[in-house]
């Protein structure tokens, strides 16, 4: 346990050394990159479930990038000068995404909890299983974009 905790620490410890090396501007794209990456892996499973084909081999290799996004640290991208500015088009996190850490941080982890979730899902190969856990990964996004993402 003590270990896990120690490697936990310095895995961030480089993350945020890693990230703090990183211009503004490439800091916002790797943002964007990951969130539209994620996104077009929760079509992909939604259209498995909801499009009459399901194919399980997709939807594990869907669920398992949305997990592996989910869990690689992106916080760490949001640094200082990265609130305005523009990667791939202009930033839309609010300024609140900087100073209420909390609520931030709980959002992050239940979004963290449902894409771990949805990989052990997906593995069940249960379409239906697989549909309502989408929801409910689906639904934490939402919430973080209705907190912390200004509308286009």
């Amino acid at each position: 346990m003590k270990s896990k905790l120690l490697l936990s620490l310095l895995a961030l410890t480089l993350a945020g050394t890693a990230a703090a090396q990183v211009k503004p501007e490439d800091a916002i794209k790797f943002r964007q990159s990951g969130y539209g990456f994620m996104a077009w892996n929760m079509q992909r499973i939604k259209m498995n479930v909801e499009g009459g084909n399901f194919n399980k081999e997709e939807v594990i290799k869907a669920a398992n990038a949305i997990q592996a996004i989910a869990n690689s640290g992106m916080g760490a991208l949001y640094l200082p000068g990265t609130d305005k500015g523009t990667g791939w088009e202009p930033t839309r996190a609010k300024s609140n995404i900087w100073t209420d850490k909390e609520k931030l941080g709980k959002a992050a982890t239940e979004f963290n909890k449902e894409a771990n979730e949805k990989a052990k899902v997906a593995a069940s190969g249960d379409a239906a299983a697989i549909g309502v856990q989408l929801g409910k990964l689906g639904g934490t996004c939402k919430g973080c974009h209705d907190d912390f993402k200004a509308k286009k």
